[in-house]
């Protein structure tokens, strides 16, 4: 998950970057720095080799290089049931600049300013360390408890700051204070998030499409009240209507499918999509083309240890089918078959239903999909806007990343988009000069997982703004799988064992 995406690249030492730049003005002379609704905290260089503490999680970065953190505060205010409000930012500016700029997205909720380090789909080398200008913010709201605390919404300026101001409002900050440290602006500026901030990147194409020349959005919470309907009540209830029930008669979530079931589904999966790229390794590199149905499995007479009984088969079926409405309108992208489907906590796999980080679980046998569904439309967060002319027009490239294992955001859902995204700005074949859209076989929600979760579209995305070039594939590796290196290739490409060579090495595959 998020967390776990964070901690594995941070256990990983790395050198600083050896860029270039001007003598920078001095860091302390920024706490001078004045603009309506700014108040600058803080404002003091970093020594080179000091180390910084990540909230939620028991570790730190690797060593960091010399820098000038600055902090701040803009439009603080008293809100809604007199809380304090005002978005608050952190910005790190290397003294080795490169001369680009990246601003960082957040996770779930925001509200807690995550040190400006640029960790997203940079592989073992952060941004920070890299030159970048990088900054952070909170999007506006402090959380009571860090990562999904969502009562600022009472408030509709903090509501409006996290849906979409905040981001934007920081970044123009940012690229002043830049201006007034270095003394020029930032030749390039990128944004790079997953989850809440891989939607933060998709609001900033869509709302703010000349802020930034790249953005990175992984696994992006685009449509957050219908991806809560589809794994907080669709999956659930249909669970619930083949769980055993307890003394009163309420479902036990827990025991719907078994150890024994999830063995007998992940072997079977395996055995028909694991080998289509021309390797069993444990890897699904083709989930569009993987044909898994579990009601292969039903028994076709008396139950036992080789087949599933056929209300299991069917409602796992249901399940990840995702919602659909009384008239079979889809109304939530279903999910993929892929090795993550059967993992347990505590990130759980679709196929390990219980209580979770959003609650206990339901007790419900049934749900109004219909009536459920035009209730969790959420306009100001959701973010579904396809037209993306004057982003691309002016140059911007785009890339989505998502993992197949994703139990929280569907990545059919952010593939459909992609597809309309497609449809919408010519075709496929002239939104592939400037946007591409990668599966991460394996990868729960935002890293983690039987996965290679680690690579660099932060290097790929600045070769492409900056040098015209495109990838044409992305080398991936993880600790899931120690030695082995693969490419992720951009859709409509997919991995393919060439049918030789060490089925460790990624040179041994191609993208077809």
């Amino acid at each position: 998950m998020y967390i776990k995406f964070l901690r594995n690249i941070l256990l990983v030492l790395v050198s600083t970057s050896h860029a270039w730049a001007q003598e920078p003005n001095s860091c302390a002379n920024l706490a001078n720095f004045k603009a309506e609704n700014v108040e600058i905290t803080k404002a003091a260089p970093v020594a080179a080799g000091t180390t910084e503490a990540i909230p939620w999680i028991q570790t730190r970065s690797a060593p960091l290089p010399a820098y000038c953190r600055v902090e701040g505060v803009m439009n603080r205010r008293t809100g809604v049931d007199g809380q304090e409000f005002g978005i608050t930012f952190t910005l790190a500016m290397p003294d080795k600049w490169n001369g680009d700029f990246l601003m960082q997205g957040g996770g779930g909720s925001n509200g807690v300013v995550i040190p400006p380090l640029g960790l997203n789909a940079a592989g073992n080398m952060p941004a920070l360390m890299r030159g970048f200008a990088v900054v952070s913010t909170d999007s506006g709201h402090q959380s009571r408890h860090p990562g999904f605390d969502f009562s600022f919404r009472r408030d509709q300026q903090a509501y409006l700051d996290f849906a979409y101001l905040g981001n934007a409002e920081v970044a123009a900050l940012a690229k002043r204070l830049i201006v007034q440290h270095y003394g020029k602006p930032a030749a390039f500026s990128y944004f790079s998030g997953c989850s809440t901030g891989g939607r933060e990147g998709m609001i900033l194409s869509q709302r703010y499409p000349t802020v930034f020349n790249g953005i990175i959005s992984g696994d992006p919470a685009m449509r957050t009240g219908l991806s809560n309907l589809a794994i907080g009540r669709w999956i659930p209830i249909a669970f619930n209507q083949i769980a055993p029930k307890d003394a009163n008669g309420k479902p036990i979530i827990e025991q719907a499918i078994t150890d024994d079931d999830r063995k007998l589904i992940k072997d079977a999966l395996m055995k028909r999509c694991d080998d289509e790229d021309g390797l069993a390794d444990g890897l699904i590199s083709d989930p569009l083309a993987c044909d898994f149905d579990p009601e292969m499995l039903a028994c076709k007479g008396k139950k036992n240890d080789s087949c599933l009984a056929p209300e299991k088969a069917a409602a796992i079926k249901k399940a990840l089918a995702g919602p659909k409405t009384s008239t079979g309108t889809q109304v939530y992208a279903g999910f993929l078959y892929d090795t993550g489907i059967t993992n347990g906590p505590p990130l759980r796999g679709l196929l390990s239903p219980g209580p979770g980080i959003f609650g206990p679980a339901t007790m419900d046998m049934s749900m109004d999909v219909d009536k459920e569904a035009l209730a969790d439309v959420q306009p100001l967060v959701d973010s579904m806007s396809t037209n993306l002319t004057t982003f691309s027009a002016h140059g911007g490239k785009l890339i989505f990343y998502h993992g197949d294992s994703d139990p929280w955001f569907s990545p059919l859902d952010t593939f459909d988009y992609y597809k309309d995204m497609a449809a919408a700005n010519g075709s496929l074949d002239a939104v592939l000069k400037w946007s591409q859209f990668y599966f991460v076989p394996g990868m729960s929600h935002c890293g983690g997982g039987q996965a290679l979760d680690q690579f660099d579209l932060l290097g790929a995305i600045v070769t492409w703004v900056e040098k015209g070039t495109a990838p044409t594939s992305v080398i991936a590796t993880g600790k899931a799988f120690p030695g082995r290196t693969r490419p992720l290739c951009p859709y409509p490409k997919r991995a393919q064992y060439k049918g030789s060579g060490n089925p460790e090495d990624a040179n041994s595959f191609e993208c077809r």
